[in-house]
């Protein structure tokens, strides 16, 4: 057994043999793949082995259509047939509502290549008269979809691994990592049979690897604890029933029918299909609970748990109620068994966080369709150091250290119970919150504060008069919280607002080293001290990974703010590059410190008399004048009795301030800037309105806008782009050149709706041509507004495209970048 390799892939099921097959494919020649037990033993074996397309995560979109495409392909390689029955996939809507819901993710299917049809209740009847469709709106049917047999695509991989090289070794467990400076020294342990049972041997190697990837499955929380980091992957029971023979289905084959798609009822949270005559019923009910919440049983190998049929009873008679044939048929197998969740229900894809050379892939609920996807997109970031699209949202640092195993277990039950729930884009889930919460968040809650979570947070979304039911208001359309948004933007449009921005993450970066390391790592000129600059840091690949606002405090001392959702994200990056440079640059400091400081933006036309009305200055009238308080600078100040560190700027896109404040000082702030806006109208403003309003200024965003799959450039964001200096990711970032380019848009659409920001964009001859990352409403201009990526021809102001809403075409131009005060004139204003 070989104990040099370059990639050790831990985890023996459908992802991990995916993971080790595309790494061979992608040159490597020296990858192995240990498995504890047996390939497929995990989850892998008692999965439904359904491929469903259906997602609304770009990212996942793209591995899921990989994973459909590349298992059409396998046996022609490998020579096993994987049972992919391509049967399709049924999603049947009862409501309207639920048609709203297949509508916005079908234009973005779009935008991910993902075919589909829409069928009537009556079409449905037609082609398969078993299920009854009286009480149905319609359907979305993906005809290219269907299922696979679990273990046979498992094995299918394995052996097209294998056939390129890959090393496959059984019953060998991974104990123990160390990192020696160079590679991953590996101890593992030979496990062998006893009593039934698979205990470890005395028999030990030390497997030496420069990079180490875990498909751990359910043993997640053991693989955590052996690298000391946390990993939200806990599972949850999920059950299914197969059913005897139903004689009408029976029949209906035996007349020459085609099989039946997977039927997905979303509206009874089950999905059925056709097995040997029979019938398959799973379901996602409320009340699964989450086990192995700190480790699998030693004695727990390809094994279940015992049937809880009464909780899937409401679930079984939406069935029978759905296929009337099969209410006679028996109960001739069940299956519940353990399946991974995360709190959002993605996988957690890539770099383990403070790890060098440690690759995660972890928490597949839907490990079957996502394996292949995964493995080829993992691929490309361990050998070419990024993946064809951007893979941040299923980064396993999107959750930080204050993840616990409580939150996890409890977020993945919720999870697991709204896979059918209705996927609104305004959903706020409600298991484990409050959490985080700023010390203004009771008083932001008496004042109607309508909460999102981020990253932990508790951050207003809107506010709302009392008694007001954020779930009941949400829609796939303008919900009953858009009229309380429209309100806030135009306070700050219009007067004055208050924004909490705590949740922003920050940094100090300080040392002899710091201001090298900063020109290094961003890609904008430094700011002299007192000012600010907004900048960017980059990939390998020269596409942009995280933004900064740059505030210099001295000459080698800095304070970078960035997505509060990205924290952990932005911090590891920022960490291993300063491990990686210091020695060339000097000592540098970097400090999280993030819960130090809690952040108020103020802004619109009055944000400065409100301010005028509390700064204690020698000579308040010009504290915050032009002269003195520049835009783009930065200056510490006293309000009242707080000292502030105040930057002005304002992503709203009017004369304004952000409040950096101690935060225990956070409570006597609100007040103080509450009771002096009363005469100014001053107005609490969330974060629905200021995504709105910083659209209008065609402020790019993070995670939208901004991400793994674009450049600064490709941004159309030159400006903040120094070619005159070298950065990191340069010459990748201009060998790019421009292949798509961002654009805002304003667009005629329906008059009870807007744009979520997941859209297909049309030329007018209906030819698709990009997709909408961001959308909203403009108060500015009293219509919808999108920002969005096409290509370079279509760039120009004046081009007339199509946005793909509701399933219809609406008209929609492309307009100068900062179609409200393209001059920045509010922002400039003099007081």
């Amino acid at each position: 057994m070989k104990t040099q390799v370059k990639a050790l892939v831990v985890g023996g099921g459908a992802v991990g043999t995916s993971i080790a097959y595309h790494l061979a494919k992608a040159g490597w020649d020296d990858v192995m793949l240990l498995e504890r037990d047996e390939l497929t033993s995990g989850s892998t074996w008692h999965a439904a082995g359904l491929l469903p397309l259906f997602n609304m995560s770009f990212a996942t979109t793209h591995i899921h259509k990989y994973s459909v495409d590349f298992y059409k392909r396998l046996e022609a390689e490998t020579g096993l047939n994987a049972g992919f029955a391509v049967v399709g996939n049924l999603r049947m809507a009862q409501t309207q509502e639920r048609m709203d819901e297949y509508m916005l993710y079908a234009s973005t299917a779009e935008t991910c290549d993902v075919p589909y049809v829409w069928m009537t209740p009556d079409e449905i009847k037609a082609k398969w008269p078993l299920i009854r469709t009286d009480d149905l709106k319609g359907a979305l049917y993906h005809h290219t979809d269907g299922y696979i047999n679990p273990a046979d695509v498992t094995q299918a991989m394995a052996k097209g691994a294998r056939q390129r090289g890959v090393m496959i070794e059984r019953k060998w467990q991974a104990d123990a990592f160390h990192w020696n400076g160079d590679a991953w020294e590996v101890t593992c342990t030979k496990m062998v049979e006893k009593g039934g049972n698979l205990v470890p041997s005395d028999e030990q190697i030390v497997i030496t690897a420069e990079h180490v990837v875990t498909a751990s499955g359910n043993h997640a929380q053991t693989t955590a604890k052996k690298l000391g980091i946390k990993i939200p992957a806990i599972p949850v029971e999920h059950q299914f029933i197969v059913m005897d023979k139903d004689p009408e289905l029976v029949q209906f084959r035996a007349e020459g029918n085609v099989e039946h798609p997977v039927v997905r009822d979303a509206d009874a949270q089950s999905y059925v299909r056709e097995e040997r005559g029979g019938w398959i019923l799973g379901v996602y009910e409320k009340g699964a609970p989450a086990c192995f919440e700190y480790g699998v049983p030693e004695n727990f190998r390809a094994d279940l748990f015992p049937l809880d049929l009464e909780r899937i009873e409401a679930q079984y008679m939406a069935m029978i109620h759905r296929i009337p044939s099969c209410e006679e048929s028996g109960l001739k197998d069940d299956f519940n068994g353990p399946i991974c969740y995360t709190p959002d229900g993605n996988p957690l894809v890539g770099p383990a966080p403070g790890l060098t050379n440690m690759w995660l892939a972890e928490g597949f609920s839907f490990g079957i369709t996502a394996a292949g996807g995964t493995g080829y997109y993992l691929a490309q970031m361990m050998v070419e150091g990024e993946a064809e699209i951007d893979m941040a949202s299923l980064d396993p640092k999107r959750y930080g250290n204050w993840m616990t195993t409580e939150f996890a277990a409890r977020k993945n039950e919720e999870c697991y119970d709204h896979v059918y729930i209705l996927h609104h884009p305004d959903e706020e889930r409600p298991a484990c919150r409050p959490l985080r919460t700023s010390p203004a968040y009771d008083r932001q809650k008496e004042r109607g504060a309508q909460f999102g979570f981020v990253n932990g947070w508790e951050r207003p979304n809107y506010y709302a008069p009392a008694g007001f039911d954020d779930k009941a208001s949400r829609s796939f359309r303008r919900g009953g919280w858009w009229q309380y948004a429209v309100e806030e933007a135009k306070a700050i449009r219009e007067g004055v607002g208050l924004i909490d921005a705590t949740a922003f993450t920050k940094h100090r970066i300080s040392g002899p080293g710091a201001t090298a390391f900063l020109d290094w790592f961003t890609t904008n000129k430094l700011p002299k001290v007192g000012r600010i600059n907004l900048t960017y840091a980059l990939t390998s690949h020269g596409t942009t990974r995280t933004e900064y606002t740059i505030v210099r405090l001295a000459e080698d001392d800095y304070y970078l703010v960035s997505a509060g959702a990205w924290h952990s994200y932005d911090q590891d990056y920022l960490y291993k590059a300063v491990m990686e440079k210091e020695a060339e640059f000097g000592r540098i400091n970097e400090q999280d410190v993030t819960t130090q400081w809690g952040v108020f933006a103020i802004a619109g036309p009055k944000s400065r008399d409100v301010l005028n009305e509390v700064i204690k200055d020698a000579d308040p009238a010009t504290a915050l004048s032009n002269k003195r308080f520049p835009w783009l600078s930065a200056k510490q100040i006293e309000l009242g009795m707080c000292p502030v560190n105040a930057i002005r700027v304002a992503y709203t896109g009017e004369l304004g301030w952000e409040l950096h404040h101690p935060i225990e000082m956070q409570n006597y702030l609100f007040d103080l800037l509450e009771k002096a806006g009363e005469k100014h109208g001053m107005k609490l403003v969330g974060a629905r309105a200021q995504n709105w309003l910083r659209q209008e200024k065609s402020y790019r965003a993070f995670g939208t806008e901004l991400g793994r799959d674009a450049t600064p450039l490709e941004a159309d964001l030159p400006r903040f782009v120094d070619l005159s200096k070298d950065f990191h990711g340069k010459a990748a970032m201009e060998a790019k050149g421009i292949r798509s380019k961002c654009v805002t848009l304003l667009i005629d659409g329906p008059d009870d709706a807007d744009p979520w920001g997941r859209e297909a964009l049309y030329d007018m001859d209906g030819n698709r041509v990009g997709r909408l990352t961001s959308g909203g409403y403009s108060v500015a201009f009293e219509k919808s507004i999108g920002m969005g990526y096409v290509k370079p021809a279509l760039a120009e102001v004046g081009t007339k495209l199509q946005v793909k809403m509701l399933d219809q075409l609406w008209n929609a131009e492309i307009v100068e970048d900062s179609p409200y005060d393209p001059k920045n004139a509010t922002i400039r204003a003099d007081g």
